[in-house]
């Protein structure tokens, strides 16, 4: 993992790299709220905090358990694509994935304790997979990208 120091010198100081995170986790939790919203919220009278940083609530054995899961996986994925325009470098997509949920883990903590369900482990260690691999990936795809190089042909 790269430390501050590391971050420094490609280029990013330390307060550019805290306001990326900051970006990061805002775009994060606001994509996670819209799958909530669209997927959890046609389902519940009223959609709260709860579904967001509750661990009880992801289980498979229920219909909006399942949701739940499916916005935090589908938040996962639209994480990646966030990271892809927040950090722009592969080597730091793990770095900013692994602070983006070990965040999460402190939100849900003060929220709600410390996370007894296995599903929730399951759920965000695979969301965390699921962010650092794609984003690497997506950012290491428009790194290989030709350069367009105009040359005007003088006549």
């Amino acid at each position: 993992m790269e430390t501050v120091r590391e971050l420094e010198e490609t280029g990013d100081s330390s307060m550019e790299t805290i306001r990326k995170i900051v970006c990061l986790q805002c775009l994060y939790y606001l994509g996670l709220g819209t799958f909530m919203a669209l997927l959890v919220g046609t389902r519940v009278p009223r959609l709260t905090l709860l579904y967001l940083f509750d661990f009880a609530i992801l289980t498979p054995h229920t219909t909006n358990g399942r949701c739940t899961i499916a916005s935090f996986i589908l938040a996962a994925i639209a994480g990646a694509r966030f990271m892809l325009y927040v950090t722009e470098r592969a080597n730091k997509c793990l770095v900013f994935a692994c602070t983006l949920y070990i965040i999460h883990l402190f939100m849900c903590i003060i929220y709600g304790g410390w996370p007894a369900s296995i599903t929730w482990w399951v759920v965000n260690i695979v969301g965390l997979a699921i962010t650092s691999l794609l984003a690497e990936f997506l950012c290491i795809r428009r790194q290989l990208q030709d350069i367009p190089v105009w040359i005007r042909a003088s006549v």
